[in-house]
């Protein structure tokens, strides 16, 4: 019997121990944390051994297999015990797709691709498709293997989790686009980061396609020095293509073999530049899966959104409330800022991962009346927004951001929470902080 060790006891670590001793493998899973109640049930109700608050490492180095939380940097001093002891780390995508001949959509990249995962995945439902989505989303990818008989996954994957892929495989590998985010797991190298998103085609064969954005210059950069053995499909807004997605007289337009698609942007729910590529990239993941042209115009024109991602949250005298938490990182910040139209009172701060701020500056000075901080430690903020926003404001709470960024607008005004930065410092993560935010909205009523 093979034993496999988990480390971290969330989502995926559960999911994995639940498929892992369906398939007779001896469990142990191991969290250096406290383990949620409900994960504690799940693990007691499958009689799976599990320990938290410790990592004993005798019961991880006499593993066959690990199976280690995204979370966890490959830098850890037990995880490189693994490694020298030659014991494979995986992530669970690598465990549970050798457990299923789904065909996989993998989605990745630094912004849009939870948006672009779950309108593929609506978009799939919606043409009858037995699928199901997972990966960063959801529930976890492995228990769904393990309990489901999905026929399609459609998977939004981070580089954590392709770091830890040695033959899993995307027949159809989205990625949205690649910006700097996460650098210090990368070792604050823009070149590994690129790499790890682009090991998604690492394992594609001439059958399967990636799905890619041509006006993004990391994206050429890699394709340019780099082989995939995977039939290539660019999307770009900014110019048209003999082949794939583009732009033209205010229609999208998709040409995949001899098949031509068109619909017009204004008929699309998400708004904003960034979500016509997201748009773009789910048409043509449908197209690639033979699913009507109509039900495809239908599904990009009824899609709700993600919540967290720019959600108008509700107005309060007249000033529009937006809580755009899971904005991460700068580059999506920029897509939330670009598409405001009104003056906007801007909620931003967190753990910064390497930020460099400078990009935002023309749409701040363009488009921001106030900012108001939400972080333990704002200087970087302050330094490089005082010259051009009159206006900045430090605050330790949504609850206390809320109430100021309400006395700062007016009438007509925008107040956006998108914070460019991690929320590990105070709060659970992005999704306890965008919860929060909506909270104290509801209640300056």
């Amino acid at each position: 019997m093979k034993r496999l060790a988990i480390l971290g006891g969330g989502e995926s670590g559960v999911g994995t121990a639940i498929l892992a001793k369906q398939k007779n493998y001896e469990v142990f899973v191991s969290d250096k944390g406290t383990i949620a109640e409900k994960y504690i049930k799940v693990l007691l109700l499958n009689d799976i051994e599990f320990e938290e608050n410790q990592h004993t490492e005798a019961k991880i180095l006499n593993a066959d297999l690990v199976m280690k939380s995204p979370g966890i940097p490959e830098k850890v001093a037990l995880v490189q015990k693994l490694l020298q002891k030659q014991i494979s780390v995986i992530s669970e995508i690598e465990f549970a797709s050798q457990f299923t001949d789904a065909t996989i959509i993998g989605i990745t990249g630094s912004n849009g691709k939870t948006t672009t995962t779950l309108l593929t995945h609506h978009v799939l439902k919606k043409a009858g498709l037995h699928v199901g989505v997972a990966g960063n989303i959801g529930d976890s990818f492995a228990q769904q293997v393990a309990e489901q008989s999905f026929d399609k996954y459609v998977l939004e994957l981070s580089s954590f989790q392709l770091d830890g892929i040695e033959k899993f495989n995307s027949h159809i590998a989205i990625i949205t686009n690649i910006t700097p985010d996460h650098l210090d797991r990368y070792d604050y190298d823009f070149k590994k980061y690129v790499d790890s998103k682009f090991r998604i085609t690492k394992n594609q064969t001439k059958e399967d396609y990636l799905i890619y954005d041509a006006d993004d210059e990391a994206s050429n950069q890699w394709l340019k020095e780099n082989k995939t053995k995977a039939q290539l499909i660019p999307f770009s807004i900014e110019r048209e293509l003999e082949f794939g997605a583009f732009i033209k007289e205010k229609n999208i337009i998709t040409k995949i073999n001899t098949e031509e698609f068109t619909m017009p942007l204004s008929n699309l729910t998400l708004q904003g530049k960034h979500n016509v590529k997201n748009a773009m990239a789910s048409a043509m993941a449908a197209q690639l899966l033979k699913v009507r042209k109509q039900t495809i115009k239908e599904s990009l024109s009824n899609f709700e959104g993600a919540e967290h991602r720019l959600e108008n949250v509700q107005k309060v005298k007249e000033v529009q409330y937006i809580n755009d938490s899971k904005a991460t990182n700068v580059n999506a910040t920029f897509y939330a800022l670009e598409c405001m139209n009104n003056p906007t009172v801007w909620i931003v701060g967190g753990v910064d991962k390497g930020n460099d701020y400078h990009d935002l500056l023309p749409l701040v000075r363009e488009k921001v009346k106030a900012i108001v901080c939400l972080g333990v430690d704002n200087k970087k903020i302050i330094e490089t927004f005082s010259n051009v926003v009159d206006i900045i404001v430090e605050t330790a709470g949504a609850e206390e951001a809320v109430k100021v960024a309400a006395k700062l607008a007016t009438r007509g005004d925008n107040v956006l929470l998108s914070p460019a930065c991690a929320s590990f410092d105070l709060f659970d993560n992005y999704e306890d902080r965008g919860r929060q935010f909506k909270k104290a909205v509801r209640s300056i009523l």
